[in-house]
């Protein structure tokens, strides 16, 4: 499989040094940051694949580097590397624009089968609009818009509202989503609820009312108001 561009953020000299020698042996172009304002300016200025991000950084938390990065309008993928891992952490993780959260200690193999599976969804089709009720997205973008404000989206947040809207006011389940999600690679419910939780946030929270519903034991499905 070709190699992924990588940037990582990490300001544990060992641990970035350790990712850093496995991702390269396994074919991957990899670049450092030792910390958040550095990390912010490189991906930026650069083309990457994905984002290994830490949270406790030096200059700029990653937090707030992943915030800026959505505000900018960058969609990289993002995955969030941490010593967090309280649900609120992650909750939190995601409403900030992360991909994915891995908690640290952790295995480099599955942490380069997680950037795969990011990159694998990372070009939604070219120009296509999606319009349901008062929310369109453009998947390319992946930004939203209802009544008159601009979304931007996660990558994963923009796939699992793509599905929602292609599918209403269907049910989607649980595993449906899943796999539209991540394909093969398997995630917890929770990782799903968490994710779908934080895209709610979004377009449904600052609005009155809700458009994306849970089916206790199904799934979601988004349910578009009547004129």
């Amino acid at each position: 499989m070709a190699g992924l561009r990588i940037l990582v953020v990490e300001d544990q000299h060992d641990l970035a040094a350790n990712i850093w020698d496995f991702l390269e042996r396994r074919g991957h172009v990899v670049d450092h940051a030792a910390d958040g304002a550095s990390g912010l300016a490189q991906a930026v200025a650069n083309r990457f694949d994905a984002v290994v991000l830490d949270l406790g950084l030096p200059r700029l938390d990653g937090l707030e580097l992943c915030r800026r990065l959505r505000a900018a309008g960058h969609g990289v993928p993002v995955l969030m590397l941490t010593a967090r891992d309280t649900l609120e952490d992650k909750l939190r993780g995601f409403a900030e624009g992360a991909d994915d959260y891995m908690v640290k200690p952790f295995e480099l193999r599955e942490l380069e089968t997680r950037l795969r599976a990011l990159h694998r969804r990372q070009n939604p089709p070219v120009g296509k609009l999606m319009v349901a009720g008062p929310l369109s997205l453009e998947p390319e973008a992946m930004i939203a818009r209802r009544e008159g404000a601009q979304i931007y989206l996660s990558q994963t947040q923009c796939a699992v509202l793509e599905e929602l809207m292609r599918r209403s006011p269907a049910v989607v389940s649980h595993d449906a989503l899943a796999i539209r999600v991540w394909g093969d690679e398997l995630r917890s419910a929770t990782t799903l609820h968490n994710h779908v939780y934080a895209l709610r946030q979004l377009v449904d929270r600052p609005f009155s009312r809700a458009l994306i519903r849970s089916v206790r034991g199904v799934g979601y499905r988004l349910v578009v108001p009547d004129a």
